[in-house]
């Protein structure tokens, strides 16, 4: 063989070795796939941890109402004059009390002879941390709880019912087949400094989150890249993403996804198989992101949950 041609073919590997690290360059990381049948039983796990976490008391499902709340008195009760109107059947008073919305401050006042709870213990008047301290102060009366919220400059109070009929109803979200091509080897590529998205909400809100970085993959031999959120040192991240069986077979709000942080060669994979509903498919009294622009796909993506026919948002 002539040297020329010898040396050119051994530098072939290293010269496709440093393409492949390229940003800018799309190539398929060198990962092993997982064994199919062992795939399938981890998918099919993972479906019914989620299920279960549906099904339990204070899930999304036994969400039943947000009630947003004006500055000062904000009466509640079972009667329907009140601001907060819970519903009956549930030991409810016609009024029950107050909440008061005074600033940045939601403190309930309970009206004499009413029992509700904190912590097991009657109250009389308690100071409502919100669901952004990470502790929300919960209050209970029969089957039902609730706790303040805050979105942006919006405080409102959100009630679950534990007895809630949609809980014994659930039997659980229609999925795509299982199929491995849908666990695709992806490139991260990582924002340094992290950079801000905005992220809007079924609200008409927009906040911005921190986004390490964005996984780059491949489907039908097309590139496409969307951004995560989160801490860059988790082991996980999240991501809200779109694609054309929005509105058709899954829910037109996007759907949820966690990718595993890659490893030092920022390797890892994007399995659609694990994608998911956001809740409020299941309730129509959440909050959900919506997919940033930048996440919204132009390829079906036929793998993870579809609709849920419940009572969320609709078919949207």
């Amino acid at each position: 063989m002539n040297p020329l041609i010898r040396q050119s073919s051994q530098r072939l590997p290293k010269l496709a070795a440093l393409i492949c690290l390229a940003p800018t360059v799309g190539c398929a990381p060198d990962l092993p796939l997982p064994d199919p049948d062992t795939h399938r039983a981890g998918i099919e796990a993972w479906q019914a941890e989620r299920f279960a976490e549906l099904r339990e008391p204070e899930g999304w499902l036994s969400v039943v109402g947000l009630y947003w709340l004006e500055s000062g008195a904000n009466s509640f009760g079972a009667d329907s004059s009140n601001d907060v109107v819970l519903p009956g059947g549930n030991g409810v008073p016609a009024r029950a009390g107050s909440f008061i919305l005074d600033g940045d401050t939601v403190r309930m006042e309970v009206n004499p002879g009413v029992r509700i709870t904190h912590q097991g213990a009657p109250v009389g008047s308690l100071l409502l941390a919100s669901d952004l301290s990470g502790r929300p102060t919960v209050a209970r009366l029969g089957s039902l709880l609730w706790y303040v919220i805050e979105r942006q400059e919006l405080k409102g109070i959100r009630l679950k019912d534990t007895a809630n009929a949609a809980i014994e109803e659930f039997a659980g979200v229609e999925s795509f087949p299982v199929a491995l091509e849908w666990h695709i080897p992806a490139r991260f590529d990582r924002y340094d400094p992290p950079r801000v998205i905005a992220v809007p909400n079924v609200l008409g809100m927009v906040t911005e989150q921190p986004s390490p970085g964005a996984v780059v993959f491949r489907v039908a031999g097309k590139k496409y890249r969307l951004d995560v959120t989160g801490d860059p040192e988790a082991a996980r991240f999240s991501l809200v993403f779109g694609d054309r069986t929005n509105g058709q077979e899954t829910y037109g709000g996007g759907r949820f996804l966690e990718v595993t942080a890659p490893d030092e060669r920022g390797r890892t994979f994007i399995d659609f198989n694990r994608a998911y509903n956001p809740p409020c498919v299941f309730t129509a009294f959440a909050t959900c992101p919506l997919p940033p622009a930048q996440n919204r796909l132009t390829v079906r993506i036929e793998a993870g949950e579809k609709m849920y026919h419940g009572a969320g948002h609709g078919d949207g």
